[in-house]
């Protein structure tokens, strides 16, 4: 499938965004081990969160198969760590060669009954639930934050509670502190004791009810609308001005981008407006999926830009990296990559290319190249659908703002 995209004039619209997956996938997690009997309000939509809940309801016995949810993969190999059961977990091919040895060792330290069921380090895994004793593990700080909250999220529910020590540079802490953030919501006591080590008590979580607020990632898409366009007056609600989430981050670097942010109780205005920067160098290392969005967004408004702390987009649905050079170059731009995490355009320009937006069966890949039609005529998006995975009314919303989609053969 294939679809071509169109822009209106000018964009004014209301735009109700999905709910954020990284809290609704934690809340999950930490309402079914605390057996939680309150409701979970306004969960999100997407297929990460409904491959959870369906995982979640699982009996023992049963082969889980998450397809492409590495976030539930993760969250998931922990919480059937120290649940009653025995159970299998699998994936998508694509998600059979994502790593997860890390997370496996750290659960085996512990005292976790784990099997590789084919490739050693990858799914798919048996797993048998047991009690856990240990209390204290250390890991480097340079592991996906998954692994991390995976492991911080089970630990109420250890015997002897959790002692983690993260060593050498930490990414993505806004992730951990997201999760931690929402442990202490449920009852837990969890925090930061030194600088590099998090300290969890052996305490139950505690039944509440919970609203989850809309997903700050998917702004991002919106923020990269308003800048891209001649006019713009969009708003978003059920966006939290003091949100835990570290993609709200957006806000600020948008800015720089002439996208003026007004908040009014739990609802976000953005406004075209305001200077723009003539170059932009930021380390994403807390917030890797908005890499994506900048990317296409600065190019487009022609800045330049260096972006660092990009190493883990090449473990992602895709290497996002790889990813974002050969599709910016089918637009005529010329990205080059260094050290493994960096990603530069320094002005450099090709001739475009008339082919179709390939998506790599990521989302993000889709979601971020859709609004280069606001610069650009004849963008095409190959295999649109990869948006359910975090926002299935991706294409609705894009129609409800009066951008013209058809489908192409």
């Amino acid at each position: 499938m294939r679809i071509r995209i169109t822009p209106p004039e000018s964009i004014e619209a209301s735009i109700q965004l999905p709910s954020s997956k990284s809290i609704s996938n934690r809340a999950l997690i930490i309402h079914a081990l605390g057996n939680g009997n309150h409701p979970l309000d306004n969960l999100s939509d997407c297929d990460d969160t409904q491959v959870m809940i369906r995982a979640l309801q699982a009996q023992s016995g049963e082969t889980i198969d998450i397809m492409a949810a590495g976030t539930a993969m993760r969250f998931l190999t922990a919480y059937l760590s120290v649940t009653p059961g025995n159970h299998i977990i699998t994936g998508t091919q694509r998600m059979q060669q994502r790593p997860i040895q890390i997370l496996v060792n750290a659960l085996r330290e512990l005292g976790a009954n784990i099997e590789y069921l084919a490739n050693e380090g990858f799914p798919p895994l048996r797993i048998q639930g047991t009690i856990m004793k240990k209390d204290h593990i250390s890991l480097p700080g340079n592991v996906s934050s998954q692994y991390i909250s995976a492991l911080l999220m089970i630990a109420p529910s250890l015997a002897n509670g959790l002692t983690l020590t993260l060593t050498g540079d930490i990414i993505s802490r806004p992730y951990i502190n997201l999760t931690l953030q929402l442990m202490k919501d449920f009852g837990a006591q969890a925090t930061w004791t030194r600088e590099h080590e998090l300290k969890v008590e052996p305490q139950p979580y505690r039944s509440r009810a919970f609203y989850v607020e809309s997903d700050w990632s998917a702004a991002s898409y919106w923020y990269q609308i308003a800048a891209l366009s001649s006019k713009a007056t969009i708003t978003l609600p059920g966006l939290f001005a003091n949100s835990s989430q570290g993609d709200c981050k957006v806000a600020d670097i948008f800015r720089s981008l002439g996208v003026e942010t007004v908040h009014e109780g739990q609802t976000v205005t953005l406004h075209k407006k305001g200077e723009i920067t003539k170059r932009l160098d930021y380390n994403f290392i807390n917030q890797p999926d908005l890499a994506q969005t900048l990317v296409v967004t600065c190019a487009l408004m022609n800045i330049p830009f260096r972006f660092s702390g990009l190493q883990s987009l090449k473990i992602k649905e895709t290497d996002r990296m790889a990813a974002l050079i050969c599709e910016m170059r089918k637009l005529g731009y010329i990205l080059q990559e260094s050290e493994g995490s960096i990603l530069s355009w320094e002005g450099e320009r090709c001739e475009r290319s008339s082919e179709a937006i390939d998506t790599y069966e990521d989302h993000r890949m889709a979601m971020a190249f859709a609004p280069a039609c606001l610069v650009m005529d004849d963008i095409r998006i190959n295999h649109p659908q990869v948006v359910t995975k975090s926002y299935p009314r991706y294409w609705e919303d894009l129609q409800e703002a009066e951008f013209i989609i058809k489908e192409e053969e």
